[in-house]
């Protein structure tokens, strides 16, 4: 009986062994966010002519859906809001263009008044410069979340001892448009999709080893794509192609043109 119980734990363990990292994840500092394939894809743009000064006033998410849970009420939102915030700093990480705030201008504003106001006693005060002026604005948004695209998954058990895995597919897509200041003519517009992924797989066995002794065990861990980083790669890409297309079409021009 000892035989048969120490050769169903070396089955049980050789199965975990593939399974991944089974050991739950320690403490970690705070560590900057490695650049994706997407980001150095932008990174390998040609060098501009010239930087376009652009503004982003709205790019949110446009789906309106909450993240799902069961018997309960979730004000949870299935994918991030702050796109804007993402596309403000790949725009000011790519030599193309130069980011003028807008969504914060209020607040711009409000801080110039102040400085007026302080100066205004001030026999010698310094003049504001005038604030930049965007070119171009890049508006669109998160227009889709589509959940269980794709599902599926694989399980053997026999004697007592099994494993499974399963998966999910969902996908999320981005548009992006240029418009001209001066004539509000939608110069460029491109769309881009990214898929996230979510896997599980488990492992174990329950088997009697004896009279009354029964033996279980179980082992098993998931992986999902973080939402953010998802959405991030598809604005970077859409960016990235954003900037191709207009060299393409003659919008904007590379130094080598």
């Amino acid at each position: 009986m000892r035989l048969l119980l120490s050769t169903l734990m070396i089955i049980f363990l050789s199965a975990c062994s593939n399974m991944g990292h089974l050991i739950p994840p320690s403490q970690e500092l705070a560590s900057s966010l490695e650049p994706s394939e997407t980001f150095k894809a932008i990174q390998q743009l040609p060098a501009p002519a010239g930087s376009i000064a652009v503004s982003v006033y709205s790019f949110r998410d446009q789906t309106g859906q909450y993240k799902p849970q069961g018997n309960v009420s979730s004000f949870s939102t299935a994918v991030t809001q702050g796109a804007n915030s993402i596309l403000m700093q790949a725009l000011h990480e790519s030599d193309w263009f130069i980011p003028v705030e807008r969504e914060g201008l209020q607040n711009i504003l409000t801080e110039r008044k102040i400085i007026r106001a302080s100066q205004a006693d001030q026999p010698n005060a310094i003049d504001l410069p005038p604030l930049t002026t965007a070119k171009i604005i890049l508006e669109g948004g998160i227009i889709s979340y589509d959940t269980n695209v794709k599902t599926g998954g694989f399980g053997m058990e026999y004697f007592g001892i099994g494993a499974s895995e399963l998966y999910r597919e969902d996908a999320i897509s981005i548009y992006l448009r240029a418009v001209d200041v001066r004539t509000g003519q939608v110069l460029l517009s491109v769309a881009t999709s990214k898929k996230v992924l979510s896997q599980e797989m488990r492992a174990g066995f329950f088997r009697y080893v004896s009279y009354k002794r029964l033996a279980e065990a179980e082992a098993g861990f998931s992986d999902n794509e973080p939402m953010s980083i998802c959405v991030t790669q598809a604005i970077e890409k859409a960016l990235s192609d954003l900037v191709i297309k207009g060299i393409d079409k003659g919008i904007w021009a590379s130094k080598r043109s």
